[in-house]
């Protein structure tokens, strides 16, 4: 087998211990041949670090490293520039605060580059060391992970301001340090509003959904092809079908509705055990997160559609879930309307749309960490199969299983909610709050031979449920649909905890 960089950040470790790396040396060189200050948001685990590393290397001069890749031939390795490359997760902010540790980077990477810092203060190291620098030529400055000191503190606001002040007093070096930039490209996960790390830097140009860059981190369908070669071939002769399985699985994220790249750390990792798992997931969702979109009682994120500045920004002190899910890579670009200059958002891939909607029905069901793989398992075949006895029995496991401590179920939207989730979580067309005419249906469920219009009651009758589906028509507009039609009415137990009754009938046969 090949050796593939999984965890690797460093584009020179990578070349000079034989490790796979797919080239995009040619998109780099658009880049820092186009521009000169840059911004760049893309999720975790995507190889944001390691644009950066292979930028550094590139103004670093080293030609025998880019052997064999795209750019070799097509730069002058005699221009050599500086470079400042600021890593935000390498520093200690946690044991010695924000400050501290970016003044003791600063004398790290002074020291270095063999140069002596006299200032006392951060702002005054900062700007001495791009100055001393830039005497050897104008600097390359990288900052990787900018916004990690922020989002590790998001349910802690003072801390937040705390560590916003620091940033904003740090960046504002960059503002008159124009006459020593050749480059400046930060990068990070989100973009925040109110935070206003960046209101001095009205030259930064956001790259984040320029469609030219579009595929500047993560692996295209065509560059899977090319580099994987060996890998296919060998998986090919158990499974013909393996690469649309594999683009189904790990494939989708897109920032511009057209190009669409895999996560590199989810298909290096498939590419070494051969096996379907959803590894980018469990590398460290935050149980803020998941804990913000419960707060707000939030269930239904596929289509959502979003404005150009709302899909951009993120207001830290009033935290809206679907532009902090796009943002950290929950969500992704399906379509792009220009003349609304509207986004429609949409689960990415098999593996994160899985993965989300377990941690999130487990958090509804207060069974953190997650565990409703196990309690959703037949309900699938239950639905194909119009066993609504089997359907019904597995809505009671999912809810029972809901600790008694945590049982506030005084409203139907818990269990809408939980209904929601389980049925899309296994994979079934769901569309909650369906409305017509008549009314409004509280979940449509589309299977291939079946379609089901459920109405959930609590404390009530399941008669009444029923009766509503069936008086107000809520299958009426698939009549012509040569699936069968099948009305349930749902009745929960606040006191029981468990559906206490449920009638089902089958209209226009």
């Amino acid at each position: 087998m090949r050796k593939y960089p999984i965890g690797l950040q460093d584009f020179r470790k990578i070349r000079e211990g034989g490790y796979l790396y797919v080239d995009k040396t040619r998109l780099i060189h658009t880049l820092i041949e186009s521009g000169s200050y840059y911004f760049l948001s893309r999720p975790r685990r995507f190889g944001k670090s390691l644009l950066l590393s292979t930028i550094k290397e590139i103004f670093s001069g080293d030609k025998e490293l880019f052997k064999g890749l795209w750019i070799a031939d097509n730069w002058n390795w005699e221009q050599k520039h500086p470079v400042i490359h600021l890593g935000l997760s390498r520093i200690d902010y946690q044991q010695f605060g924000l400050y501290e540790a970016l003044s003791r980077e600063m004398d790290k990477l002074a020291k270095e580059k063999g140069l002596q810092l006299e200032s006392e203060g951060l702002k005054g190291k900062f700007e001495e060391l791009i100055v001393k620098a830039s005497r050897s030529g104008k600097v390359v400055i990288l900052i990787d992970e900018y916004d990690k000191p922020i989002i590790d503190y998001l349910d802690d606001i003072p801390k937040v301001e705390e560590n916003r002040a620091v940033f904003k007093s740090f960046y504002s070096v960059l503002k008159d340090s124009d006459e020593y930039i050749r480059l400046l490209l930060i990068t990070g996960v989100s973009r925040f509003t109110k935070v206003s790390i960046f209101s001095d830097l009205n030259n930064l140009r956001d790259i984040t959904l320029s469609p030219q860059y579009a595929t500047l981190a993560g692996i295209t369908q065509a560059e899977l092809e090319v580099n994987f070669i060996p890998e296919i071939q060998e998986l090919q002769q158990m499974n013909p079908t393996i690469l649309e399985d594999i683009k189904t699985w790990y494939n989708g994220y897109s920032w511009n509705a057209v190009d669409t790249v895999y996560n590199p750390f989810s298909l290096l990792n498939f590419m070494t055990d051969r096996q379907f798992r959803n590894y980018w997931f469990v590398t460290g969702t935050p149980i803020f997160l998941i804990e913000q979109i419960k707060k707000k009682g939030e269930f239904k994120f596929e289509g959502i559609r979003l404005g150009e500045n709302a899909l951009g920004n993120l207001n830290i002190e009033n935290i809206s879930p679907a532009p902090l899910l796009f943002q950290t890579g929950y969500l992704t670009i399906k379509e792009y309307d220009p003349g609304t200059r509207t986004y429609q958002l949409d689960y990415p891939n098999s593996e994160v749309k899985e993965s989300f909607l377990d941690a999130l029905l487990s958090a509804y069901r207060y069974a953190l960490p997650n565990d409703s793989m196990a309690v959703t398992g037949d309900l699938r075949v239950a639905l194909q199969e119009n066993d609504i006895p089997q359907v019904i029995k597995e809505l009671n496991i999912i809810i029972d299983t809901i600790p008694y401590d945590h049982w506030k179920a005084d409203s139907e939207s818990i269990f809408h909610i939980i209904v929601h989730l389980t049925f899309t979580k296994i994979g079934m067309d769901v569309r909650s709050e369906v409305h017509s005419s008549h009314g409004r249906c509280d979940v449509i469920v589309q299977t291939a031979t079946h379609i089901y219009a459920i109405e959930l009651k609590l404390n009530g009758t399941a008669r009444k449920a029923l009766d509503q589906v069936t008086k107000k028509g809520y299958l009426r507009s698939y009549q012509a649909d040569p699936r069968k039609k099948i009305a349930v009415g749902i009745n929960f137990s606040s006191e029981k905890r468990a559906v206490k009754d449920y009638l089902v009938k089958e209209l226009y046969s």
